[in-house]
């Protein structure tokens, strides 16, 4: 089953402009609102679930409609459900006031595909009827979604009162068909800071849509609540309490009025910073102002820290998402390498005017090569390579070295999986015969470079809900460094990437996404930092993305290829594959329309594409 929400497609014109992650970013906007896109549907005027949301709504909702047969009510009540307002009053009126009372709508909130009303009885004044769908997602009370899996069978009783039917009788828990959630929730993302204070981090919460003038300080509220349990060990969250909000939120020029609309911009005055370091502040901007324009909440951005400029640097004009420097730089990935590929066990530059050329250095002279990384500037690599050796000795080895420089074999055996590296260039990563992981770390006074081992108990001991079963074939760092996206015994995965207070790395609490693939995924990489795009073995619908809370999961159309599809690697702005014939590149067309996949020439069919990360 594939989920298909009446949004826009990340890869779409449409869906860049109007996504709601990462767009609106000023002076980086071209790239982050296809990054936004990749990440969110489209824009929003949320309030966040839970005690954030039982403000009363501005109108009420409207009453069921009269004369309805029991069947069709009860197909408007699970459409009623998705909305939360004033204790989702929507769905009570569908309710006799006994029923009304006892439901207890805060017990849980299930996502399901379709739901089947099946009629087990009825008579003149009641009717029984079973509800049954398959779960896709859970909703946390915080706005976390959760994959989730199984079927769900409810009964519910109905009964005629004065002349019209209503529930009587039904389980506690709101559940919610996908495609009514997706109209009346929009996601939006929350920044918090990577744990060595280089990187901004993602946390994507699903929130209600409520007036767009809330919009601002709901936001505020919930970076103060912290960051979601699963992802809190790998942040720090520099607005935590006794971090508080002084007074109303208002436009730059004092306005209360619209806060949040248009180009008004926002001015907030903060209390519990005056502690802070100008680095940490400088942090403490980078969350609010991140997170507020990627929910394209615009600036001028005014910062006080009890009634004085959080930055006397920004007193007049206040902040823009440029002056927050290379934290707000860590969103994009580096954009200026150009397309490499592995032709014929050589490491190739593919120039756009002359065609495929050897990579200088050693790199680009041997014929052995299995699969490479580049680190983001393009300047070192890592490479498998064939060691040439008869079983039962190791068969394939690591060798890293820079595109020009010394190359050094770092780790060997039996199978190496494609090499990820770092955002900072410092280490790849690679898992070594299907349940090893091995940081190839660069020492940066002697050029030497060491494996040191990363500790995966928790991937396998079942300690996790989600133990994972090897092998594990594919292995990416994400570019902010706190998570990695994987592939184990076909199926996808998201861990956390943990530093120890020794120094020593772990990977952790793996969790399972894009669990609706029908067929073994064999390929991934990380299309923006909050998703995934992965190449599954089947025919139909062969290359998708999918978020990394598992919402989401979206084709990129199968146009010009030719599965199996050997191969993803993308950033924000570029995407390839190698399918069954050729090295192909994800186009669109200046007048829009469904994107389709235009063949890279000269690289051949046994090719695959390579780009920094």
């Amino acid at each position: 089953m594939t989920l298909r929400p009446p949004h826009r497609r990340p890869d779409s014109p449409s869906g860049r402009a109007e996504s709601s992650l990462i767009t609106a970013l000023l002076a980086i906007v071209a790239m982050v609102v296809v990054a936004g896109c990749a990440s969110l549907p489209d824009s929003s005027q949320p309030q966040a679930l839970g005690t954030i949301n039982q403000e009363p709504s501005a109108e009420r909702p409207l009453p069921p409609s009269p004369g309805r047969d029991p069947d069709l009510l009860l197909r408007d009540f699970l459409q009623a459900t998705a909305d939360p307002a004033d204790g989702h009053l929507a769905a009570r009126q569908y309710m006799t006031p006994a029923a009304s009372t006892q439901w207890n709508d805060e017990d849980s909130h299930v996502i399901v595909e379709r739901a089947d009303t099946l009629r087990e009885s009825r008579t003149e004044t009641e009717a029984t009827y079973v509800l049954r769908a398959r779960k896709v997602g859970e909703l946390a009370e915080d706005g976390s979604y959760h994959v989730a899996d199984g079927i769900i069978e409810d009964k519910i009783e109905m009964t005629l009162v004065d002349g019209q039917w209503r529930i009587d009788e039904l389980p506690d828990g709101v559940v919610m068909e996908y495609s009514a959630f997706s109209q009346s929730y929009r996601r939006q993302a929350l920044y918090f800071v990577s744990g060595d204070g280089r990187h901004v981090v993602p946390d994507l919460r699903w929130i209600s849509v409520v007036r767009p003038d809330d919009l601002a300080r709901r936001l505020i509220d919930m970076l103060i609540a912290g960051p979601q349990p699963y992802i809190a060990p790998v942040v720090r969250n520099y607005l935590s309490p006794p971090v508080a909000v002084r007074g109303p939120l208002t436009k730059a020029n004092g306005d209360p009025v619209g806060v949040g609309v248009g180009l008004g911009g926002v001015r907030i005055d903060f209390s519990g910073i005056d502690q802070l370091s100008p680095r940490d502040r400088e942090l403490f901007a980078a969350q609010v102002i991140l997170t507020l324009s990627a929910a394209e909440v615009l600036g001028p951005y005014i910062l006080l820290s009890d009634g004085r400029p959080l930055d006397e640097r920004f007193a007049d004009g206040g902040w823009s998402v440029t002056d927050l420097g290379p934290i707000a730089d860590a969103v994009q990935p580096e954009a200026q390498i150009p397309l490499h590929a592995l032709r014929d066990g050589t490491l190739v530059e593919v120039d756009a005017d002359g065609g495929p050329k050897p990579a200088p250095g050693y790199f680009g002279t041997v014929q052995n090569l299995e699969s490479v990384g580049l680190s983001p500037d393009g300047k070192r690599i890592a490479a498998v390579a064939d060691a040439g050796r008869a079983p039962p000795q190791p068969q394939r080895i690591l060798m890293m070295g820079s595109d020009g420089g010394e190359v050094f074999p770092v780790a060997d055996g039996g199978t190496i999986t494609r090499p990820s590296w770092t955002a900072d260039g410092s280490e790849a990563w690679a898992v070594v015969d299907g349940n090893r992981v091995i940081r190839a770390v660069t020492n940066g006074e002697t050029g030497t470079v060491l494996p040191e081992g990363v500790d995966t108990a928790q991937l396998f001991d079942g300690g996790s809900s989600t133990p994972i079963q090897a092998p594990i074939t594919e292995l990416r760092i994400s570019r902010d460094g706190v998570t990695a996206a994987l592939i184990a015994d076909g199926k996808v995965y998201i861990a956390l990437v943990l530093v120890r207070p020794d120094g020593s790395y772990a990977l952790t609490a793996p969790r399972q996404i894009a669990i609706e693939l029908s067929t073994p995924a064999v390929s991934l990489d990380w299309y923006s930092n909050d998703t995934i795009i992965l190449a599954g073995s089947g025919t139909v619908d062969p290359v998708r993305t999918v978020r990394i809370d598992g919402s989401d999961l979206i084709s990129l159309g199968g146009r010009n290829l030719t599965p199996p599809v050997r191969q993803v690697t993308a950033s924000v702005e570029r995407q390839y594959v190698a399918d069954s014939r050729a090295v192909l590149e994800l186009t669109r067309t200046p007048e829009g329309g469904d994107p389709y996949w235009r063949e890279v020439p000269g690289l051949g069919a046994d090719a695959v594409p390579i780009l920094p990360g």
